[in-house]
């Protein structure tokens, strides 16, 4: 998409544009706050962007996990018990994010190692391999693990991926069978299976095992319980709802939750494919960007500049865990597997396109709309701003619903008017999965009406009483129908009949008027007031380190004071 290319990269010119701008302010300064302020910016300038997102982070690790859903959506299209077999391995042990080895050493450690020490070993060309421990091990051990090094690159992140994929990368993997380790000046000989012992320690499976997904998001954390977290905990009457509904649909059983059950029993592999490779990205990710949100707030240290790498570094996390890697620095790519892709190609479906919402190709506009939330959150946390960074987290959670929305709506027309077979039924019925949570928390009539039309099993599908019983909750959601848009109809260039965009009122102390789908002015204001607000935050640091130094930028005049008098 050339437009959307030149438009983002007139958005990151201009991010770069004010960021050194206020880096240089900052740079300038005495005061030991702007210093602080401008280390952080300067990490920000240093990583490769996201989508248009700058990190202030290192987290092409991160990343990479939709090279995960990648290589297990390959192995789910082959349509085979043997393929379907590889893809949950995939899913379970993965491959491609936190690679490390199993190594045992042929004599045990001699003094006790940290996680993070530095190893080095060397590739099966002779070729130095840095890595560091794993986790903290003690004196004596004989079994250790060595996380592999990663760049700032993305392209090139990690030169060992093998893990359970089926096509590995074995380039920076340490040589076997046998070989040598660097710790902490001492020469160490190991051995271990190169096939075997490369492992992944971040799967997508492990974003929702149920001692994780319990300990992060419902009783272990901070702000514990997540309050989207406890919706879906609600809903189903399980911490591992969504490793729940992905291993059921693997066995082809049925699932065992409070409400929302389904039977995969009664799909074929095609079926079955549908349900695992979008609730992977749906169920098991989505609620992930969530925790990583959540986690960022949780760390964030109110009015301190020099105390918030940690949230930043979270918040990076849950830009990567929504876009992934494949999305590139701008995300104008037709390829991406996770969320970040879902929004564009249902903006399509919807025309809620482009910076305005009115297009029907392009970035989605609620991609430009969470890109905006991401950059603010980022620099609120940065700065200290915990208060604010909140508001902004609860307004991005609130539009990663949208695309679960549309994606309902559209499946349960198909099944409805489209004739719509397995696979479309089962598409709908994994993006429900997706969102009747969050509906039920609001009308649990609504989430029933909407379960019963979408279920596994639904005997019938009636669109409008779907489509109805969304818009009953839109409000107390936080979504409107301009979010949303009308579903599409290319070949009549007109909406389909049923599925055009509701009509919101806003009462006013006058009139009642009804919006429309043009957000020209919302975006100009919203443009606007950024590079405002990035302006004034330089100017501040500025106006505090003058003021600092006996200098203030506004003196009143020994004359003026005689004035007041």
């Amino acid at each position: 998409h050339p437009r959307i290319i030149n438009q983002h990269l007139i958005t990151m010119k201009l991010s770069i544009a004010l960021l050194a701008t206020t880096l240089a302010v900052a740079e300038a300064s005495s005061d030991s706050a702007a210093s602080g302020l401008a280390a952080t910016l300067r990490r920000r300038l240093s990583y490769a962007a996201i989508a248009g997102y700058l990190p202030g982070s290192q987290v092409t690790d991160h990343c990479a996990i939709d090279l995960d859903q990648k290589a297990m959506e390959a192995q789910i299209s082959l349509k085979t018990p043997e393929s379907f077999e590889n893809a949950r391995r995939i899913y379970n042990e993965g491959g491609n994010s936190k690679s490390y080895a199993m190594l045992t050493l042929t004599v045990p450690l001699k003094t006790a190692i940290k996680k993070g020490d530095l190893i080095v070993g060397k590739n099966q060309e002779g070729n130095e391999v840095a890595g560091k421990a794993y986790a903290n091990y003690d004196m004596s051990t004989s079994t250790i693990k060595v996380q592999y090094m990663t760049t700032d690159l993305q392209d090139s992140y990690v030169q060992c991926q093998v893990g359970a994929l089926v096509e590995t990368n074995t380039k920076g993997c340490f040589v076997g069978e046998m070989g040598d380790l660097k710790i902490d000046g001492a020469e160490y000989a190991y051995t271990y299976n190169a096939a075997e012992d490369n492992r992944g320690g971040r799967t997508i499976a492990g974003f929702s095992e149920d001692d994780n997904a319990k300990d992060k998001m419902r009783v272990g954390c901070k702000g514990c319980p997540y309050e989207d977290f406890q919706y879906f905990y609600d809903y189903y009457g399980k911490d591992d709802y969504a490793h729940h509904w992905i291993e059921a649909a693997f066995a082809g059983e049925k699932t065992q939750f409070t409400y929302g059950n389904a039977d995969f029993s009664r799909y074929t592999l095609e079926g079955k494919g549908e349900v695992i490779k979008k609730g992977t990205a749906y169920l098991n990710i989505f609620m992930y960007v969530i925790r990583e949100l959540e986690d960022a707030l949780d760390d964030c240290e109110r009015d301190c500049i020099n105390c918030n790498d940690a949230p930043v570094h979270a918040w990076d996390e849950a830009v990567c865990f929504y876009t992934g890697s494949i999305e590139g620095v701008d995300g104008a790519t037709d390829d991406g597997k996770l969320l970040h892709q879902l929004a564009d190609k249902r903006c399509a479906n919807y025309k809620t396109c482009g910076v305005e919402g009115t297009d029907l190709a392009g970035m989605a506009k609620l991609n430009y709309d969470l890109f905006n939330l991401f950059a603010v959150g980022n620099f609120q946390l940065s700065t200290g701003n915990c208060p604010a960074a909140r508001r902004t987290t609860k307004e991005i959670i609130t539009k990663l619903y949208v695309p679960m929305i549309q994606g309902t709506m559209r499946y349960a027309y198909k099944a409805d008017k489209l004739s719509g077979g397995e696979k479309e039924k089962a598409e709908g019925a994994v993006f429900a999965a997706a969102v009747l949570p969050r509906v039920h928390a609001v009308s649990p009539t609504a989430a029933k009406t909407i379960y019963d039309n979408m279920k596994v099993d639904a005997s019938s599908t009636d669109f409008k009483a779907v489509k109805a019983a969304f818009e009953s909750v839109y409000a107390e959601v936080g979504i409107s129908c301009t979010d949303i848009g009308g579903l599409w109809n290319e070949g009549t260039n007109m909406y389909y009949s049923g599925m055009e965009p509701c009509a919101e009122t806003i009462s006013t102390m006058n009139s009642e008027v009804e919006t429309k789908n043009n957000n020209t002015l919302a975006v100009a204001l919203g443009c606007t007031f950024g590079a405002l607000f990035a302006i004034a935050a330089a100017m501040v640091v500025y106006m505090r380190s003058r003021e600092k130094q006996g200098t203030p930028v506004f003196k009143t005049s020994e004359t003026d004071v005689k004035d007041m008098n």
